[in-house]
């Protein structure tokens, strides 16, 4: 019998060519990064999607948009110590599908049609079985899935939005609404503070982002949720320092009061959140801290 001792096994495998003494390799091409574009769950006998219509990385300075009453230097510390950059941000933009058995509602448009038609068919729906639109305010990025190369994008659907929303943009007359709202206005249903979508989904008062901006809060059971749209638009500058200006609130004095209350409530109900521009999947939690706020993100808790 012939023994081999560890000297000479390591002898001979350091013989062998270099190239025969490692692995094989299979060459793989380098990929584009991903990410996830629906996120479902259940809230109580709800069915809740959460969908990433788009998303982009924004090279506007953040303070032209956001903290714009506020020192660079403080700026940039709150940033620096929420480990994100004060030189570009990343904007999402989130609608939501809820599915009450009865009926698949859709909660804003995105900011194109093909855009919301694409991940709405990610998400295993098709534009044809959305029943209802409810908008939570007029701006673009809300509306723009609304119409499809002046079709609408939802043919077989009923409109809903807050009235005071609705007679403050017909009033303007800007071209997003013109184009995109007013051709589906005998479609339209009209609500206001506390009045019911269906039975458990409830529109909320949010006015300040927009003159009549409007959250949804969804109810089944002992379970809550609070759609809050554009209440808050950065989950760090927005809820960090909800004092803080911010370019896209038309009202900037009644949106930070709306912030700080509805922050507020959320904290204290330990109520989730789906914010349309917190990062995807938007789901959330608030908690108190200092004299603002934290943003939790959910792990599992929408799993249970």
């Amino acid at each position: 019998m012939i023994r081999l001792t560890r000297r000479a096994a390591l002898g001979s495998a350091a013989a062998l060519p270099f190239a025969a003494a490692l692995p094989a390799r299979a060459e793989a091409p380098r990929l584009d990064p991903s990410h996830p574009t629906v996120r479902r769950f259940d809230l109580g006998d709800l069915q809740v999607t959460v969908l990433l219509a788009n998303t982009l990385t924004n090279p506007t300075p953040p303070q032209e948009i956001f903290g714009m009453d506020v020192d660079a230097e403080t700026f940039a510390q709150v940033s620096r110590d929420a480990f994100i950059p004060d030189d570009v941000s990343q904007f999402f933009f989130t609608p939501t599908l809820v599915n009450t058995g009865d009926s698949l509602i859709l909660f804003d448009t995105g900011q194109t049609g093909a855009d919301i038609a694409r991940v709405i068919e990610q998400a295993g729906h098709s534009t044809d079985q959305v029943d209802t639109v409810v908008l939570t305010h007029m701006h673009g990025d809300h509306i723009g899935g609304l119409m499809t190369d002046g079709t609408p994008t939802f043919a077989n659907a009923s409109y809903v939005t807050g009235q005071t929303e609705y007679d403050a943009w017909a009033a303007m007359e800007s071209e997003g609404f013109e184009t995109n709202v007013r051709p589906l206005a005998d479609r339209m249903t009209f609500l206001s503070d506390g009045d019911d979508v269906v039975s458990g989904v409830t529109a909320q008062a949010a006015f300040g982002h927009t003159p009549g901006h409007m959250m949804y809060r969804l109810s089944s059971g002992d379970r809550s949720l609070m759609l809050t749209a554009d209440m808050t638009n950065h989950y760090v500058w927005s809820l960090a320092h909800p004092d803080w200006e911010v370019k896209f609130d038309m009202d900037k004095a009644a949106a930070a009061e709306t912030r700080r209350r509805v922050l507020g409530m959320l904290a204290e109900e330990r109520m989730p959140m789906i914010g349309y521009h917190m990062p995807f999947p938007a789901i959330g939690y608030v908690e108190t801290r200092g004299d603002g706020f934290h943003w939790v993100p959910e792990s599992y808790q929408m799993m249970l």
